[in-house]
């Protein structure tokens, strides 16, 4: 089906993107039910040399969609059954599907799961290119770990779209292009339909092919009121939370069945919180969990609330994401930490978190990181980093289209202050582990903004870029799949 300006169905396929800085409007939106009806919509794009780029969830966070630049926008939504294929041994998931969709389906048909985001409105196409991790990760690996095929549409050096399979089978052609989506990225090298998911070395039936997860969740909020924190209360919790998963994400930790965000809201949110989920079917849960909360609140002196309950793990995962609401613009950047934020570093976030002149939703979210991610080589994916600790994405909300350069500053300055001794962004050193495809930023392409003499790429792929190169090269040599933060072709 195509929809074009003028239909009564215009306006909500074109406003389904998170941030509302960005509305998308192109000449024709595709709403695609196969690869074959795909490749109509690349053929007739590179025909009318019109730029095309491809949605699933429409979660992304910059404009690597919602650009006007794009003509033809390909809708994924519609794609989203969740099968088990039988002639590739593995689960075929369409790159349309949500998370929260996957989750139930492989759960309530089969036991078994993908280790994936903790937001199940999260489209599968963009979240599994740029190596989705979520609360069952430290235990099970990144979701691209457990990752055997894709079908994706490419387009040829004449010009031409063909739609290929391409497995981690160590003889298959199309190898590179497989493994180039376990953390290179969506819409860069060509459009994804289809996911096959089968755990390596995985045998028997469709039950024991994928991992699978507890019976049971505890989730547990631990809140902090803004207005009982001193500096040096704010600096204690951080760097208190910071050595706990500098010493307890090793793989085989006690802890790895443990998964946590803390969540340091601005001051105009009232509270910072931590989330705790983790297996709560092992005998030695609540002590797991207590001695975890004790060792960040050490030294503390605010003693905040604590919210614990107990549900199916499938109940639990499929919890909305809480909103937003009209805070709906938004800026945001991510990256990887070796080692804990330093004392100078907290300073610099609590100093922007307290800003009086920001009127803005800002977030600095530390999520636990490590143990089973970090067993693999950081080249057996596209996404590099293997030995981090903490995943981190700062962010910014608003409301107010007049308020996008002040709280896009409020953003870029609370990134340049953390990051000031490598030029504004998490570049790879003993420290930390450069950035993070699916927290994508814009500025990092920017030398006014970047300055730290490190490549964008490199910043986010580090020694996997030169491979990266070779598979745009070979599978987009035209550069029909383009976008603020993809590969040219060299």
């Amino acid at each position: 089906m195509i929809v074009r300006p003028g239909d009564a169905r215009y306006a909500e396929l074109t406003h389904r993107g998170y941030n509302t800085r960005f509305v998308a409007s192109p000449d024709e939106i595709w709403l695609v039910h196969s690869a074959s009806q795909v490749e109509k919509a690349v053929h007739q794009a590179i025909a009318k040399n019109q730029r095309i780029t491809v949605r699933s969830g429409g979660h992304c966070f910059e404009n690597l969609v919602d650009d006007p630049q794009f003509r033809l926008l390909v809708d994924m939504s519609e794609m989203k059954s969740v099968t088990f294929d039988p002639a590739l041994n593995a689960f075929a998931v369409e790159a349309g599907a949500q998370l929260g969709e996957v989750y139930k389906a492989l759960y309530e048909g089969w036991g078994v799961t993908v280790p994936g985001g903790v937001c199940p409105e999260v489209g599968v196409g963009g979240h599994v290119s740029g190596g989705g991790y979520g609360p069952l990760s430290r235990r099970f690996g990144l979701v691209v770990d457990h990752l055997y095929a894709i079908e994706i549409v490419v387009a040829d050096s004449r010009g031409r779209a063909c739609t290929i399979v391409a497995t981690r089978e160590a003889n298959d052609p199309h190898r590179d292009l497989w493994w180039a989506h376990t953390g290179g990225g969506g819409g860069g090298f060509g459009i994804v339909t289809r996911f096959w998911f089968r755990t390596p070395g995985a045998t028997g039936g469709p039950s024991s092919l994928l991992p699978k997860p507890p019976s049971r969740m505890r989730e547990t909020f631990v809140t902090w009121p803004w207005a009982q924190l001193t500096e040096a209360d704010f600096t204690r919790l951080v760097m208190n939370h910071g050595a706990w998963h500098a010493a307890n994400s090793t793989p085989g930790s006690p802890y790895q069945v443990m998964h946590s965000s803390f969540q340091l809201h601005s001051s105009l949110a009232q509270t910072i919180q931590l989330e705790i989920r983790m297996d709560a079917t092992l005998p030695n849960t609540a002590k797991l969990h207590d001695d975890y909360i004790s060792a960040v609140c050490a030294g503390v002196g605010v003693r905040p609330t604590i919210d614990i309950k107990e549900g199916t793990w499938l109940d639990i995962a499929l919890e909305p994401t809480a909103s937003y609401g009209a805070y709906s613009r938004q800026k945001s950047m991510g990256g990887h930490l070796r080692k804990p934020l330093t004392a100078t570093q907290v300073g610099a976030v609590y100093r922007s978190l307290t800003d009086p002149n920001h009127n803005g939703v800002g977030l600095v979210y530390l999520a636990a990181y490590g143990c089973q991610i970090n067993t693999l080589s950081s080249s057996a994916r596209a996404i590099a980093q293997r030995d981090s600790v903490i995943k981190l994405w700062y962010a910014n909300n608003w409301s107010e289209p007049a308020d996008d350069a002040i709280e896009v500053e409020w953003l870029r300055t609370l990134r340049k202050n953390v990051h000031g001794a490598t030029g504004g962004f998490p570049v790879p050193n003993d420290q930390q582990d450069g950035g993070y495809i699916n927290y994508p930023d814009v500025d990092m392409r920017d030398p006014a903004q970047n300055t730290s003499g490190v490549p964008w790429y490199s910043l986010i792929w580090k020694g996997n870029y030169p491979r990266l190169q070779q598979v745009k090269n070979t599978y987009d040599p035209k550069n029909v799949f383009r976008h603020g933060l993809s590969l040219d072709p060299s």
